[in-house]
């Protein structure tokens, strides 16, 4: 267990802080879409480039990089990548062409997704699993922030400055979380006394795990169900819907403040009602807000709005129990490295998504996106495929506090 000066909710809130500023990076690129296309003479597959090159390079080093991961304190890998995330950050704030662009959104995948993984792992080393879909939905708030505060005041930097403002945002908050996890988050590193000694024997045995084999194809069948429509959703709305372009923060704006409402409700739920059962309402009704999106043609702003709040909601809100799933297939002396695992699935899923809307999409003499309702049919599609495959992960992780409460019933039994 981890011994901390620091209640288990303001470590949540710390790692909550780091994930805000990897989904903000992460995140403004998408709604810069039309800015970006216009300022750097791109078209719509050059842009998803942009987007896939950040994940597929997070997916790539978070693969070399899991059978690592549970060799160290998880507070000193945190440190190190997150160093490394913030110094790519401000390179893409300095970048001038689409090429030096593409370079440095790799550099920020490439240490942004090992330090996601090591947020993730260390949710699991500090939070039993009674209390573990919460914790998520604590983690999983921070998207919702970042989309309801962050990406509109980013925009409104790019707007009124230049598309190169926000990133400069980002790298500044940065610097002062890292002086924050440096100073308030203690050593983690419980799971060091239950790592096998020979650490790549123990990796290929997690790859070939069946359960956890399964957990992965479940997060990316959960990925594509989730990711197909979202790189090129801003130009969408801007180019087929007429939202005016001025008007795309609040969107996001909704559409945050929904999901930031409504995340740890869902945790809640799946710890009280079961993460299967929630985790299957939240596909079935985020179902059907994709079809309704990705099939729209021009409404008007009050209407884009309804259907972006529900968006956010229902197909973000599956990510809380679907998180928690994940963090049970497997044991803790495993975590680290399965999460990493995890992380890297989630990337290149989402890289190999990305540059395939670029690919089916393109875009018309007159202006509107061709072809984006066949990336609604295929998120659909995936939706119900990740809704079979998480029926199929079973529990394998049991908190040392569970055994201890189950050890003393049975001595009390007796």
């Amino acid at each position: 267990m981890v011994t901390s000066r620091y209640s288990e909710r303001t470590l949540l809130l710390l790692l909550a802080a780091v994930q805000f500023t990897h989904i903000l990076d992460f995140m403004i690129m998408m709604p810069l879409g039309e800015q970006l296309m216009r300022e750097l003479s791109i078209g719509p597959a050059a842009f998803s480039h942009l987007v896939a090159a950040y994940t597929i390079s997070a997916g790539v080093i978070g693969f070399l990089t899991a059978p690592f991961m549970d060799r160290f304190d998880r507070r000193k890998v945190l440190l190190f990548v997150y160093a490394g995330f913030t110094v790519g950050t401000l390179a893409c704030a300095f970048s001038r062409t689409a090429g030096m662009l593409l370079l440095a959104r790799a550099i920020c995948g490439g240490f942004g997704g090992v330090s996601g993984a090591t947020i993730m792992a260390i949710v699991g080393d500090i939070v039993p699993p009674q209390r573990r879909a919460a914790g998520m939905g604590v983690i999983m708030g921070a998207f919702a922030t970042a989309a309801a505060i962050g990406v509109p005041f980013g925009l409104y930097l790019a707007q009124t400055f230049r598309w190169e403002m926000p990133f400069f945002l980002v790298a500044g908050m940065g610097v002062v979380v890292w002086v924050m996890i440096h100073l308030t988050l203690p050593p983690v590193r419980a799971h060091l006394n239950d790592t096998p000694m020979h650490h790549f024997t123990a990796f290929f045995e997690l790859l070939r795990d069946s359960n956890a084999g399964r957990a992965l194809l479940f997060y990316s069948a959960i990925v594509m169900g989730h990711f197909t429509i979202i790189p090129l959703l801003a130009p969408f709305l801007v180019s087929n819907t007429h939202l005016p372009e001025n008007k795309l923060f609040l969107v996001y704006m909704v559409g945050g403040i929904c999901s930031a409402l409504t995340a740890p409700f869902c945790g809640k739920l799946a710890d009280r009602y079961g993460r299967l059962k929630v985790f299957a309402i939240l596909v079935v009704v985020a179902a059907g807000v994709t079809l309704w999106i990705s099939n729209s043609g021009p409404r008007p702003v009050w209407a884009i709005l309804i259907a972006a709040g529900m968006f956010f909601t229902f197909a973000s809100g599956r990510f809380v129990p679907g998180q928690a799933i994940i963090s049970l297939a497997v044991p803790a002396k495993r975590r680290g490295s399965f999460m990493s695992l995890a992380s890297c699935t989630r990337d290149l899923t989402s890289g190999i998504t990305s540059a395939m809307g670029g690919w089916i999409v393109t875009k018309s003499a007159a202006g509107p996106l061709v072809n984006y309702d066949k990336l609604g049919w295929i998120a659909v599609g995936m939706s119900v495929v990740s809704l079979w495959l998480a029926s199929l992960v079973r529990v394998q992780d049991v908190h040392p506090k569970v055994e201890t409460v189950k050890a003393e019933a049975m001595v009390e039994a007796g």
